[in-house]
């Protein structure tokens, strides 16, 4: 049974031995469950051994007690045919069996009580080695997400202030609009000043027709 003490002993010094290192924590537990298969495999192999040693004493038990029924039932045959020698041979045969199958019995009943802690334990164990495999896939996806936000946080801190853009251009569009009303406003004055030398034009012109129609009527008065 000292393998098992010896398997948690490495287990702890493994575990404690990663989580000193504080590595990423998705090697760290790949690294972990492979260290575990490790020692398991190492589990396994003792726990077949002290199997195969409870089914060996077991065997020998079961063997033994056929024997002593071979030599009960041959020591009765021996007396039945009036062999009280032979029967009483064979009757010792049997008792000194007997004694032996005591020893066997013990020896068989503590090989099956080891080996139904270690096929206990190395049940257990498998039962963790799949636990861990899922705990494994749950650390890699939660890793996996982390990385991901920080990827984001980064991206977002090395974006521009939007607030600060968003003024940048309220400050360039009240810029145009302000150029844009300029622009119209000296087209307005532009217009206003044709109009005016046009009017001015004919206005002129108008006063040269009055002065040439007084003109004339006085030439008439004066019969010109």
């Amino acid at each position: 049974m000292g393998i098992l003490n010896r398997f948690t002993e490495i287990m702890k010094s493994n575990i404690n031995a990663l989580l000193d290192r504080a590595e990423d924590p998705e090697k760290m537990a790949d690294q972990m469950l492979r260290n575990t298969r490790e020692q398991f495999a190492e589990v396994k192999a003792q726990t077949a051994s002290v199997m195969a040693d409870a089914a060996k004493a077991n065997r020998e038990y079961s063997d033994c007690a056929a024997e002593i029924n071979r030599y009960q039932k041959a020591a009765e045959n021996a007396l039945v045919s009036g062999n009280e020698g032979d029967a009483k041979k064979l009757i010792a045969s049997k008792q000194k069996l007997e004694e032996k199958l005591s020893a066997l019995k013990q020896a068989s009943d503590f090989a099956q009580e080891n080996a139904d802690k270690m096929r206990a334990m190395y049940d257990k164990l498998a039962s963790d080695i799949e636990t861990l495999e899922a705990r494994k896939d749950a650390i890699k996806a939660k890793a996996a997400a982390a990385k991901a936000q920080q990827s984001i946080n980064r991206m977002v801190s090395s974006l521009p202030d939007s607030n600060a853009s968003l003024e940048a251009f309220d400050r360039m569009e009240a810029k145009a609009e302000k150029a844009l009303d300029a622009a119209r406003a000296e087209a307005e004055l532009n217009n206003s000043s044709t109009s005016s030398s046009l009017a001015d034009k004919y206005l002129d012109n108008g006063g040269d027709v009055s002065v040439d129609n007084e003109l004339a009527e006085m030439k008439r008065k004066l019969g010109l």
